[in-house]
């Protein structure tokens, strides 16, 4: 039988149940509540009713009244005992989460404290890659931290929170839900990472295996062996730093999780090691009297964003560390500050997609993760060492541990054994980092065709592309796409030619949801002359795509946006100064006639918008609700978020 097919009436209706063991009464827990004529009188019935509720579920009654710890977590899936599926997650980032859950539970009971846990899953952008699933993306970030807010808020006896999770969402979700918990300490624990497959391909690169079979380059069978081992382990996130993986990094990097947790590799020792440390450092927290408030600063934020530049990190989080901001009530950082901490900050992380020698993110654990490139950037005077971090300790006191430890000098040399790896190629000194080429991570481009911004991963850039000076530049014809499938059929089907600009619009966050695509980054690597052809959009990037693709494009061409204006054959100007990241994309040509940006612009503010420009069809009400309650939130440079009260004055001002 597949898919239910022949499946009677009658199975429905009745099966072999022994309904004559069906009961109305159960002896319930022996024992005796903890209580006292104190609570009773004093006490919301809510606390006293909830110590029924767990000595129902089992919990013994002399430990009701230890103190209440919330685990969240985004786990997916039901797993047997045995690892084996009964229903599958939508990732392996969060198939095994409910491990380090676990673990973290039983070191809590272990030292006298009650767990207590809950889920809000998450979706997997890679799986939602060229769908309507897509749609759902980012919305589904804010949405999530709200669920997760809730679920803290509603266990009002908490005295701290563990959040556990991995990927594109609900990682950054988690970090926003957790940002929000003021006086109480909370500690984030990251999922890990999958391991490379020994043969065969990562999870990135499999991704671009249809347009490569159109392209003539695989065969079907090559296809599907390389599309089922790619993920080569059942959990953590992809083995390339994009979104899951930057976002881990950024957690450390933001002291909630512990030193040298992020990148690990899932279901593995080490891995489970840090969720039973963890529960061990939010009780630490208590005793030292430190809430999330003291460990969620301006500086720590900065931190962050250094981090992000040092690994090379997805562009995903410029819209997600100004949520975490916005949550934990702080300024949240705007675009000069990204482009002040870019230009200050070396790149010195060598992982996939950036390369050059593209390690994966299990390589990057091993040859030292975060604290390692910590050292370099306290060398360079980069980083504000002094923060708390959810050890207890700053993070100076971190940093000297880490710099003698055992643990640092052992899985450096494991690297070594187990691959041949040098760590010092992978997480490279300033020094090294220049001589190989390495660039500054983003940069934020203007112009006429972005006159609010834009950015691009500047460092991602084909360097035989770059000149001399640094400088990539890069005129072409438009070929102008309102929907994403239509691009896609565009590449596989040989109709984007040597030099073009591809332009994707209607893909922001009133079209699409400010959709991520992916999907076209990696098939125009299916095509021989790849690097030689752009990509402009207001939707956003993968954090694994590579090339001259400029996103984020503001305003969107739904909001009246200039890119929303251009028609095929227009003629575009792209140049990124990847010394000075100063970049500009703007529209200089019609046809064969050429002129300068000025000229340009002057056109477009007499051109009107293309009679064609939509939502997608399928938008759904849930992201069109999402895309105005951001829009009135600051917008796209704004993190996306929903600020409660620029959204009720403009309430207030359209009821007047």
């Amino acid at each position: 039988m597949s898919g239910g097919a022949g499946i009677e009436l009658s199975e429905v209706l009745e099966s072999h149940v022994e309904l004559r063991e069906t009961r109305t009464h159960a002896p319930g827990p022996e024992g005796n509540l903890p209580i006292t004529a104190e609570m009773l009188l004093r006490e919301p019935s809510g606390n006293l009713f909830g110590l029924s509720q767990s000595a129902g579920m089992g919990w013994e009654p002399e430990r009701l009244l230890d103190p209440e710890f919330l685990i969240l977590s985004t786990h997916g899936g039901v797993r047997a005992a045995d690892g084996r599926p009964i229903a599958l997650g939508f990732h392996t980032g969060h198939w095994e989460v409910g491990l380090l859950v676990s673990e973290a539970a039983r070191e809590l009971r272990n030292l006298r404290a009650i767990p207590y846990a809950g889920a809000c899953t998450d979706p997997c952008d890679g799986r939602t890659q060229g769908t309507v699933g897509m749609l759902d993306s980012l919305p589904f970030r804010n949405d999530a931290a709200m669920v997760l807010r809730r679920l803290m808020r509603s266990l009002p006896t908490r005295k701290g929170v563990l959040g556990v999770a991995t990927c594109d969402k609900g990682l950054p979700a988690m970090m926003m839900a957790l940002a929000s918990s003021g006086p109480l300490p909370s500690v984030l624990v990251p999922g890990g990472v999958t391991l490379l497959p020994e043969s065969g391909e990562d999870a990135g690169k499999v991704q671009t295996i249809g347009a490569r079979f159109a392209q003539g380059q695989m065969s079907l069978e090559e296809a599907a062996e390389v599309g089922c081992r790619a993920c080569a382990s059942p959990g953590g996130g992809c083995q390339f730093l994009g979104t899951a993986a930057t976002s881990q990094v950024v957690g450390e990097a933001l002291g909630l999780s512990l030193p040298h947790s992020a990148l690990a590799p899932s279901g593995q020792r080490v891995w489970l090691d840090a969720a039973m440390r963890s529960a061990r450092a939010i009780l630490r927290l208590v005793q030292k009297g430190i809430g999330t408030a003291d460990v969620l600063t301006d500086a720590a934020i900065r931190n962050a964003m250094v981090l992000h530049a040092a690994f090379g990190g997805s562009t995903n989080l410029l819209l997600h560390v100004p949520a975490i901001a916005h949550a934990a009530g702080l300024r949240r950082p705007g675009r000069e500050d990204w482009e002040s901490v870019n230009r200050a900050t070396p790149r010195l992380v060598d992982a996939l997609p950036n390369g050059p020698q593209n390690f994966a993110t299990v390589q990057v654990f091993l040859a030292g993760g975060v604290p390692e490139v910590m050292l370099h950037l306290e060398r360079l005077g980069l980083l504000d060492t002094s923060v708390q971090t959810v050890t207890g300790a700053t993070l100076d006191e971190n940093l000297r541990w880490w710099e003698t430890s055992l643990r640092r000098q052992e899985l450096r040399h494991r690297l070594r054994q187990l691959d041949g790896v040098d760590p010092d190629d992978v997480i490279l000194s300033p020094e090294n980092a220049r001589q190989r080429g390495l660039t500054s991570t983003v940069c934020f481009p203007s112009g006429n065709l972005a006159p609010e911004g834009s950015v691009i991963k500047s460092t991602a850039i084909d360097p035989s592309l770059i000149d001399e000076d640094q400088v990539y530049r890069h005129t072409g014809s438009a070929r102008v796409f309102i929907r994403e499938t239509d691009a896609i059929e565009a590449i596989k089907s040989g109709r984007i030619s040597k030099g073009d600009v591809m332009v994707l619009i209607c893909a922001g966050p009133k079209g699409a949801g400010m959709q991520e695509i992916y999907q076209i980054t990696s098939a125009l690597k299916s095509l021989p002359f790849c690097r030689h052809v752009a990509v402009l959009t207001d939707a956003r990037f993968s954090g694994v795509s590579t090339g001259a693709c400029v996103g984020h494009i503001s305003p969107e061409a739904l909001a009246g946006g200039s890119i929303g204006k251009l028609v095929d054959g227009d003629i575009i100007s792209i140049v990124i100064d990847r010394r000075s990241l100063i970049g500009s994309v703007d529209f200089i040509g019609e046809g064969e006639q050429q002129f300068d940006e000025a000229e340009g612009a002057r056109r477009l503010a007499v051109r009107g918008p293309r009679p064609d420009l939509e939502p997608h069809p399928a938008l759904p009400q849930d992201t069109r609700l999402w895309a105005a309650l951001v829009q009135a939130s600051g917008g796209v440079w704004g993190g996306c978020v929903y600020d409660t009260d620029a959204i009720c004055t403009a309430l207030a001002q359209g009821n007047a």
